[in-house]
């Protein structure tokens, strides 16, 4: 590796997976500690975030995790007071954390679209209140936000609080980012396609495969334009990009990692 964020603070909010193999907050936290960034790391389930930090650990790399509800604010606060305490500040905020589970605007149940704008949009809200001010002290900053194509697409699967927090991600990222353009802190929106990653397994195996993970994959791959679909470390590399110097001047901006299925459904 080469070091790109030699020097930097990373915050990866869900970095562990939501089942066997790589999740994308997993993909992201390894791969910028092996990039030589100093990892905090937070999981809603503190033994899958502590499988990424010993991940990271046996290859060398810092990191350091906590369990964490990224809805509450009390503990989104004491999170980022520890990413402070324990490496001296903050560079890099990706907030990784997200919830999907079927359901259209009739049958889908109150209390469940409540959680997903907390999960979904809220936790950004938090995370941003308490990590802006640290990163305007120290005159820059990088925040990267996991949005979806579901954001400017129907995909085809009926999830409503996903397309309607999705969309929001686009709208908080892009206000952020112009707010604080100014102070040398960027704000930019990831925007994975259908990735095959473990948090798809649960919410859509019914959908498509009738609970048949296999037939499932096999069809998500055929929708893509590529034939097969993208995975975590598609999605990691491109918050590499962000995060690091090399995108000093972008900010504001949604990038597509897609296979070209947007332009698909275009």
């Amino acid at each position: 590796m080469s070091g790109r964020l030699e020097g930097k603070v990373a915050l990866v909010t869900g970095c562990g997976s939501a089942g066997p193999g790589w999740g994308n907050g997993k993909a992201i936290a390894a791969l910028f500690a092996r990039e030589s960034a100093r990892v905090m790391g937070c999981d809603i389930r503190l033994e899958a975030a502590e499988e990424t930090r010993d991940t990271i650990r046996g290859e060398g790399g810092t990191c350091e995790v906590m369990a964490v509800d990224v809805a509450m604010s009390d503990q989104v606060k004491a999170l980022v007071e520890a990413t402070v305490s324990n490496f001296g500040g903050l560079d890099i905020l990706v907030n990784n954390v997200g919830t999907v589970a079927v359901g259209g605007p009739v049958e889908y149940p109150e209390d469940n679209w409540r959680r997903d704008l907390d999960v979904n949009v809220t936790s950004m809200f938090l995370t941003a209140k308490y990590a802006l001010p640290h990163m305007e002290a120290a005159g820059a900053g990088s925040i990267v936000n996991i949005g979806s194509i579901a954001g400017i697409r129907y995909t085809g699967v009926p999830y409503i609080s996903y397309y309607t927090t999705k969309a929001a991600v686009i709208g908080f990222s892009r206000g952020v980012a112009l707010e604080y353009a100014g102070r040398n802190i960027r704000s930019n929106v990831i925007m994975p396609g259908l990735m095959n990653t473990p948090m798809i397994v649960e919410p859509l195996k019914g959908v498509y495969g009738g609970g048949d993970v296999e037939k499932m994959i096999e069809k998500r791959n055929a929708q893509c334009p590529m034939g097969v679909m993208g995975d975590a470390w598609d999605v990691a590399e491109a918050a590499l990009y962000l995060a690091s110097d090399a995108a000093k001047y972008v900010t504001a901006t949604e990038l597509v990692v897609d296979g070209g299925i947007t332009a698909k459904f275009a």
